[in-house]
C-alpha cells in the first residue's frame, strides 16, 4: 500500500466529496442520517454549499481518495464536532481512520477549539473502541439517532488543550 496522506479539500473539489459521501451511502446507509437515492440527484450548486458549511478532509492514496471526514462546528462554542468519516473497504483496517481521526483534530486546534466530540451509535462497538483508543472518552449525552428513534448515540470527546480532564458540560 502506498503512503496515506490527508489534506483539506477546498470549494473546487466539491465532485471528489460528493462521490466519496454517495459511495458511503451505498456502502453503510443506516450509518448516514440521508440516503444515496435522496443526494445522487443533488446538483452541484447544492455539493458546494454544503463544502461551505464544514472542514472537508480526505485521505488519498496514489491521487485516490480512499477516505473522508468533516468537521464542524458543535453547540458549545469551543468544541469542534467530527461526523460523516468513511473509509474505502480495501483501505480499513490500515491507519487511514486513525490518520483522519489526528487530522480532524489538528484541524480543530489550529481553529481554537478546547476539544474535538462526535457521535457514535452505541450498537457500533468497532467505532466506539476505535475511537477510545484514539483517545475519546464517553460523555453525559446521550440521543436517539436521527434516522432509528429506536438506536441510542452517544457523545464521545477528545480535550485537545492543555487541561486533558476538561470536557464540555453543555447538553445539547
Amino acid at each position: 500500500m502506498s503512503e496515506v496522506t490527508v489534506r483539506a479539500l477546498d470549494g473546487d473539489d466539491w465532485n471528489t466529496y460528493r462521490g466519496l459521501r454517495l459511495a458511503a451511502l451505498q456502502d453503510a446507509p443506516d450509518a448516514f442520517a440521508s440516503s444515496y437515492e435522496d443526494e445522487q440527484a443533488y446538483d452541484e450548486a447544492f455539493w458546494r454549499l454544503r463544502m461551505g458549511r464544514s472542514a472537508r478532509l480526505v485521505a488519498e492514496s496514489d491521487e485516490e481518495a480512499v477516505g473522508i471526514v468533516s468537521v464542524g462546528q458543535a453547540r458549545e462554542h469551543d468544541v469542534a464536532e467530527l461526523f460523516g468519516m468513511w473509509v474505502v473497504p480495501g483501505f480499513r483496517g490500515k491507519g487511514v481512520a486513525w490518520q483522519l481521526t489526528q487530522a480532524a483534530g489538528e484541524h480543530a486546534r489550529r481553529e481554537g477549539q478546547r476539544a474535538l466530540k462526535l457521535w457514535v451509535s452505541t450498537d457500533n462497538g468497532r467505532a466506539v473502541a476505535f475511537f477510545s483508543s484514539a483517545g475519546f472518552r464517553p460523555a453525559d449525552e446521550r440521543r436517539a439517532m436521527t434516522n432509528d428513534a429506536d438506536v441510542e448515540e452517544l457523545a464521545m470527546v477528545l480535550p485537545l488543550g492543555d487541561d486533558p480532564g476538561w470536557v464540555p458540560t453543555t447538553t445539547l
